[in-house]
């Protein structure tokens, strides 16, 4: 028994004898085809059983996420010639402490019935957002 053998509890095998080997195995495990293809459609049907399983898993998890994203979404009523701001979303890239992150006020113009709402600015003209990224001004 080698030290090697001893202390890894293993023998030690050198890449010249792994080549060798290797060769072996696959020639002595590839001798009895009936049990090597029976073993790999095992393996393949473990493998599809763990994709449906994960695919369940991914579907189950965003039906959640849509459930609790639907349920925080607050209805806000705009009317024309109402005064709104407009989140800014890029201020979270360059963060300010101070920095508000509404900018505005802007005129509602229009509202759509998707949700969408068509606010007017002297300076900026006239262009369509999501009514999420509004809120009342009161100023």
């Amino acid at each position: 028994m080698s030290p090697y053998q001893l202390v890894y509890g293993k023998s030690c095998h050198l890449p010249v004898e792994l080549e060798h080997k290797s060769y072996w195995a696959t020639k002595f495990l590839n001798f009895d085809l009936l049990a090597t293809g029976e073993k790999r459609l095992l393996q393949l049907n473990e493998m599809e059983e763990f994709w449906n399983n994960a695919y369940e898993n991914a579907k189950i998890y965003k039906e959640k996420t849509k459930k609790w994203h639907d349920r925080h979404i607050q209805k806000r009523d705009f009317k024309e010639g109402q005064q709104v701001l407009l989140f800014n979303s890029r201020l979270k890239l360059f963060p300010g402490k101070l920095r508000s992150q509404w900018s505005g006020p802007f005129t509602v113009n229009k509202v759509l019935p998707s949700g969408e709402i068509e606010v007017k600015h002297p300076s900026k003209g006239i262009f369509t957002v999501n009514g999420q990224q509004l809120k009342h001004y009161f100023g």
